[in-house]
């Protein structure tokens, strides 16, 4: 896999070729374009470093900031004015955070730091990132879990210098850039310094190494030069106060040279940033290429957990890419967090779960599930330490929570993981606080009426319930358990009985058709509230556009009477934003898994694609990537109920290292599809399960119990290019099922 991985996918607006079929229905509402980045990372580490332009929303490229169709361009050329430190990946509006510590190589005077220079032959691999600057610089990054280490390559010249700005951060938009509330630098001599800043709430301490033998080195502000200065200090720093400050390296070269730049950093301090720099880059010698050959050593274990065969090579690049953007968040770093003293684990950037929950957190679960539990316990200690579990959660304090995009997600998560039977969860603690974050913000209401607005968190909070329920009843706390589940039934408060849809409301990113048919607990009951099987079916028919024609997509800055008109379409939004990602599944609960086959065979073909224009919507942390790398398996995980929903997979075998070994999926009778990069001028003829086993056995049914899928084994499936019965009898289980039904 990690050969097949391109970094650019989704760094530049959408660029796939015309959908045709059912995929040319689906209604794009969201941005036309991935928002990642090419930078270097190391799988789910704490830091990572990229060309920094000040564009939306990474700092890397060209975008202003884009809430809906194709993206403005910002700038009309890649450039940077330098290289930054902690991005995010594919999220939208993220407004200011990250891209600290801005590192410069120059060969101009320091009056034009901050300038932009045309960025040409760029490179990019997992771990490694490579551009030169028009100035004739070479620029070179690779990271560990918590250093960064640069490489420049300058030409001759009397006065080359590397800047190091620590006032810099955020993006250069409109209120978009993030202003240190405290500092500090020192410059220490024979090529070390360090400094902290404190961003959002949190102190930023970085310890600085540069192998630049017979250079000067100096503190500088406000781009002057301060000789013989060792120290600054910033008690208190305003937009209005606020000048660059930082430290400078400065000495002649030859053309050809090369100043290695390594970087430890520390969300408890420079000693701390110190040691982690020591313990990943040694002391006093190049580290670039031992860094860069553990990070990709760490890629290669990670990218090798799931493996497939078969596929064109651009389905191939694409899948690898797409595993590759599902590894890069949450940032998990061990013994850093500035919010609370002990040791353990300390997860951010999780931007934000809403995103992920369905896709990427399930994913981490099967193949990196000691570093899953991680993010999960930091998730459990925010809790304790901040009052609620967060929606989303980034290295800032006390800020953006992300409440109204959903409630109570974490539970979902916790209940995956309880029904796993892992270790080094305290789940007795974990539930005290799961119970108690049910009625936080909008569980209150809920907790007394059974409904609230925005009516879809109705449904979270029904669901969270459930999950919760699960806990409990694992526990042998039957009493808590069965109130937990009889409030778990107010999902039926959400639904207008007269049209089998929800309720008139307020709609986050999507409208009522978008969230009506996602993945409850009691689907049997939500399917008899629409009509029964065929009624149900007929309205997912028309969600999907089945017998639509075309619609036309968003243009740039499109008009409130385009996107009016496009919501009233009451289409799926075709991987271009989350809230129906999981709706192709829906079909299986109404015994029409021929469907499911259909439309994800449809978004795999024209949804995705290689080159940087290769993604329908933003990322979002992976949770995009994810969806591919699951439909691509022919899997998917029903978050918070223990289950994944079996499809006809994109590749003639797969096989994911899970905690039991190695699950497998293979298949008879597979036919190579192309996507829509290949080539393909029409919608490729799908194909279907025709039966299918399990470690052997008959499986009649379209669902897996996930420990069938994390304890290992073999699924294979037969396929076909007609759709069959199976999965007709055997419906996955329902809360309202009077005798649930066995599995196989």
């Amino acid at each position: 896999m990690l050969d097949k991985v391109d970094p650019f996918i989704g760094t530049a607006a959408t660029d796939l070729p015309r959908a045709h079929g059912l995929a040319a229905t689906w209604w794009w509402p969201k941005p036309q374009v991935g928002n990642t980045h090419p930078g270097a990372t190391s799988p789910l580490g704490m830091v990572s470093a990229c060309a920094y332009s000040g564009a939306y929303p990474t700092g890397y490229g060209r975008y202003a900031k884009n809430t809906e169709g194709v993206p403005e361009e910002m700038f009309d050329r890649h450039q940077a004015s330098g290289f930054t430190h902690f991005q995010q990946s594919g999220t939208g509006a993220i407004r200011k955070y990250y891209n600290y510590v801005r590192v410069t190589p120059m060969v101009q005077p320091l009056d034009d730091l901050g300038q932009s220079w045309p960025l040409e032959d760029e490179r990019a691999e997992a771990g490694y990132y490579a551009a030169n600057l028009d100035t004739g610089v070479r620029c070179e990054i690779t990271v560990g879990e918590k250093v960064a280490v640069h490489r420049y390559t300058f030409p001759d010249h009397h006065s080359a210098r590397v800047v190091i700005d620590l006032s810099c951060g955020g993006l250069a938009i409109d209120l978009g850039r993030t202003v240190p509330l405290r500092a500090q630098a020192e410059s220490m001599g024979h090529g070390r310094a360090q400094g902290t800043v404190v961003m959002e709430g949190i102190p930023l301490s970085v310890h600085i190494e540069v192998d630049s033998p017979g250079w000067r080195q100096m503190l500088w502000y406000d781009r002057r030069l301060i000789p013989g200065g060792t120290r600054l200090d910033f008690d208190s720093i305003r937009h209005t106060t606020l000048r660059p400050f930082g430290m400078l390296f400065m000495g002649p070269t030859r053309a050809g040279q090369t100043i290695e730049v390594r970087m430890g950093f520390s969300l408890r301090g420079c000693d701390q940033a110190r040691q982690n720099l020591e313990r990943e880059c040694g002391t006093g010698v190049s580290a670039f290429e031992t860094v860069r050959d553990k990070t990709q050593d760490r890629w290669r274990d990670h990218l090798g957990r799931v493996r497939v065969d078969g596929g064109t090579d651009n389905r191939r690049t694409v899948m690898a890419t797409a595993l590759y953007h599902s590894l890069i968040k949450p940032c998990i770093a061990d013994d850093e967090s500035p919010n609370w003293p002990d040791p353990g684990p300390y997860a951010f950037d999780i931007c934000t779960m809403w995103d992920i929950y369905k896709t990427q957190m399930p994913l981490l679960s099967a193949i990196a599930p000691d570093r899953y539990a991680d993010m999960l316990e930091s998730l459990i200690r925010v809790c304790e330490e901040e009052g609620n579990f967060p929606i989303g959660y980034r290295m800032a304090r006390g800020a953006d929570r992300f409440f109204r995009q959903a409630s109570a997600l974490a539970h979902t998560a916790l209940a995956d993981v309880q029904a796993l039977r892992r270790p080094g969860i305290d789940w007795t603690w974990a539930l005290v606080h799961m119970v108690d974050d049910l009625r936080r913000m909008y569980g209150e209401d809920f907790w007394e009426h059974g409904v609230v607005h925005p009516i879809t968190h109705t449904l979270d909070l029904s669901y969270a319930h459930h999950c919760t329920a699960k806990v409990a009843r694992a526990l042998n706390d039957h009493r808590l358990a069965a109130d937990l589940e009889r409030r778990s039934r107010d999902w039926v408060n959400a639904f207008d009985p007269k049209t089998g849809l929800l309720r008139d409301s307020e709609f986050y990113e999507g409208g009522k058709w978008n969230y009506s048919f996602r993945l409850m607990h009691d689907m049997a009951g939500r399917i008899a509230l629409a009509g029964g099987d065929a009624a149900f079916s007929f309205m997912l028919d028309r969600f999907f556009g089945y017998g639509a024609a075309p619609v036309k997509q968003p243009g740039r800055c499109p008009d409130p009477v385009e996107m009016a008109t496009g919501y009233a379409l009451n289409r799926f939004e075709g991987l271009n934003n989350e809230p129906d990602m999981e709706v192709p599944w829906a079909y299986h609960y109404s015994g029409r898994p021929d469907r499911t086959a259909e439309i994800v065979n449809s978004a795999l073909t024209w949804q995705f694609g290689t080159g940087p224009g290769g993604l329908p919507g933003n990322d979002d942390s992976g949770g995009l990537s994810a969806w591919y790398v699951w439909a691509s398996l022919g899997l998917f995980p029903v978050a918070g109920q223990n289950m994944f929903l079996v499809n006809a997979p994109a590749f003639e075998r797969a096989a994911i290292q899970v905690e039991g070994g190695e699950f497998v999926i293979e298949t008879s009778g597979h036919r190579e599809s192309p996507i829509g990069v290949d080539g393909a001028d029409r919608d490729p003829a799908p194909q279907y399960v025709q039966s299918a086993t399990l470690n052997g056995r008959p499986l009649h049914a379209t669902h897996l119990n996930a420990a069938d899928v994390h304890q290992g084994g073999r699924l294979h499936l037969r396929l076909g290019p007609e759709p069959s019965t199976w999965g007709h009898g055997i419906r996955p289980p329902s809360l309202s099922d009077s005798h649930p039904k066995e599995q196989r």
